[in-house]
């Protein structure tokens, strides 16, 4: 066992405060891994909130982790010490169901994956996530962060990198396809640049004018204000994919009314609370509402390897862990331009 400092959540809602942590030793298919960062995602303060399920408490967040490798045990065979590394949302899984053996592990059907945190791993022990110095992984949950991408960008494609590349990629966004995203928040603006590399034409929903020329920068096409009356009629039937990236409930009906037939509204975002649709806005060209759930692990690697190839990192700001609990009320407030990642050397 190794003590590490994290920053920890020791109650439901209250500030994160700097502890001690116990890992595992480094057992024969494992990596231990020296975090230089870690990013702050909006899934972190819904758990440490618990807002999404009853939380393990104290809790240490983090699932956007980038880092070098320190130490790997006898029988790891695909990372050396001094690789680049990453971990994103889970750090295990059954391996034996048709979801993992397909490369699926994000969607294990014994008893699903092992979350990075908050969750029991097979040895029993809450797992802990990136907040801290260290993490020990097994060989098969860590991914190659290449070369072309510095560690501080990287961080934040762990999650909202992959939670935007898979939908998009399994609903085909590419030339000649329109894609909407709705938010331009830290997955949003992910999803902005993906799409816009996979060549698809690319439109923002937001509520305000605010971010529109962050939005163009990033490589939007077009940017709309949803607070603007007239959006939803001008833009009626116009998307083959929607992309809605925002944890709040919306008039699901009216989004839907903008897919073109057989377009696909897909949310990666998730409200605390239940949301209503009315059933109608579908039937009348055959449109679906689906959601989508990150990513595989050779996925995950697909999706570095492209960002990398085009030049795509996350939009960050750096800080140290003493500004953690500032940072999560920013991200509460929508005061973030575009991910906050910390600094692990601060810890």
């Amino acid at each position: 066992m190794t003590t590490v400092a994290a920053y920890a959540a020791p109650t439901p809602k209250a500030p994160l405060e700097r502890t001690t942590i116990e890992r595992r030793a480094v057992g024969e298919h494992d990596v231990l891994i020296d975090i230089k960062f870690a990013g702050i995602c909006h899934s972190d303060i819904h758990q440490a909130h618990d807002g999404w399920r009853p939380g393990i408490f104290p809790m240490v967040p983090g699932h956007e982790i980038a880092g070098v490798v320190s130490e790997v045990g006898p029988g790891v065979t695909t990372f050396a010490v001094g690789d680049r590394v990453g971990v994103g949302c889970m750090v295990d899984s059954c391996g034996e169901c048709a979801n993992c053996k397909d490369g699926m592990e994000q969607y294990c059907t014994d008893g699903g994956p092992v979350w990075t945190y908050n969750a029991t791993g097979k040895d029993g022990l809450p797992t802990h996530g990136g907040y801290s110095e260290k993490i020990v992984v097994r060989q098969d949950f860590v991914v190659r962060i290449p070369d072309a991408l510095p560690l501080d960008v990287a961080a934040p494609l762990l999650c909202a990198g992959i939670t935007t590349y898979s939908p998009l990629k399994h609903w085909n966004a590419g030339p000649g396809k329109k894609v909407a995203v709705v938010g331009l928040g830290g997955l949003g603006h992910m999803g902005v640049k993906i799409a816009h590399a996979l060549g698809a034409e690319v439109t923002v929903l937001s509520q305000s004018l605010r971010k529109k020329d962050d939005g163009l920068r990033l490589g939007a096409d077009h940017y709309y204000a949803t607070a603007d009356e007239e959006t939803f009629g001008k833009l009626a039937g116009t998307f083959d994919i929607i992309l809605n990236t925002v944890s709040a409930g919306l008039d699901f009906s009216a989004y839907v009314s903008l897919l073109r037939r057989d377009g696909a509204m897909v949310n990666v975002g998730l409200p605390e609370e239940s949301v209503h649709l009315d059933l109608k806005a579908l039937n009348g060209r055959r449109r679906v509402m689906t959601s989508s759930n990150i990513g595989g692990i050779a996925e995950t690697q697909e999706m570095l390897d492209f960002c990398a190839e085009h030049g795509l990192g996350a939009e960050i700001e750096v800080i140290p862990a003493d500004r953690i609990n500032e940072a999560f009320e920013r991200v509460e407030a929508g005061d973030v331009r575009f991910r906050v990642v910390i600094d692990t050397a601060t810890i």
